[in-house]
């Protein structure tokens, strides 16, 4: 949270645990009582768990579905203990199995998660389309969270750069407008509960996910400058996964141009109306 708060954050995204290991960190009442009233203290909004990438919650190995499922359960409470706005999860790889059984068996088990917590929402993130990873389309993503009954918990995650990289040109209106018609073609408008902000190294359609810095891919200046002023985003929590000046993370200057590049937009929309 302090590097959050010291860079400008008005939302921060945060692992409960290593990402790429199974051990959870066991958290006691009194870190959590602590997190609460940091935040409270700070400037910073919204906190978004990130649940950790191990998990392939399509797989029908016994054993990595146990342990995918105690994963994100774990994700889960935490995230009703801190106040969390949602998990941010990437549903896992089909790998070379069917895509309709996929769907169902990452619905089901992401369903069971949800049981087994109280109020904390699942955020399903629209991926790349690398390695038949699930979630690349809008149909797949509405297919799991039917597959997990519906909840109302169940939520949706847009990263810019697995947009880009999935076919949608969302450096243009036009792509944000077909993006978003699609989207509601599939799911409710109150799915959509937050944003990742990357640009992408790689053109449009890649279907691979390699991060740059924003403005300094080929979503370019521009094209954020028009993303960011979609009247759509007004309000979800953002997060920047970028690399950053010196491959740490965004810095404060980064903050900086997103606000820069989403008042430009906002302007170049006011124009286009006039």
């Amino acid at each position: 949270m302090s590097r959050g708060e010291g860079i400008g954050c008005r939302s921060i995204q945060i692992f409960n645990q290593s990402p790429r290991a199974w051990r959870p960190t066991r958290y006691t009442e009194e870190d959590f009582a602590e997190f609460r009233d940091r935040m409270a203290k700070s400037g910073i909004e919204s906190v978004i768990i990130h649940a950790i990438y191990l998990i392939n919650t399509a797989s029908p190995d016994r054993e990595m579905r146990k342990k995918s499922r105690q994963a994100l359960e774990h994700a889960l409470r935490v995230g009703d203990e801190i106040g969390a706005d949602g998990v941010v999860l990437h549903p896992g790889s089909r790998k070379q199995d069917e895509l309709i059984p996929a769907i169902i068996r990452s619905g089901e088990l992401i369903g069971e998660a949800l049981s087994e917590s109280e109020r904390c929402p699942v955020l399903i993130e629209h991926m790349a389309g690398h390695q038949n990873v699930l979630a690349h389309t809008f149909e797949e993503i509405a297919g799991i969270i039917e597959a997990a009954g519906g909840d109302e918990r169940l939520g949706l995650c847009l990263d810019s750069c697995h947009l880009f990289a999935a076919g949608y040109d969302i450096g243009s209106y036009d792509g944000i407008g077909r993006m978003l018609a699609d989207s509601d073609r599939f799911l409710d408008k109150g799915r959509l509960r937050a944003l990742h902000l990357n640009d992408s190294k790689e053109p449009l359609g890649s279907r691979r996910d390699r991060h740059a810095d924003i403005g300094k891919g080929e979503i370019g200046e521009t094209g954020f400058s028009r993303f960011l002023s979609e009247p759509r985003f007004e309000g979800l929590p953002a997060t920047m996964e970028t690399p950053g000046p010196e491959r740490k993370g965004a810095v404060r200057s980064d903050l900086e141009l997103a606000e820069r590049l989403r008042r430009r937009g906002i302007g170049s929309r006011r124009r286009r109306r006039s």
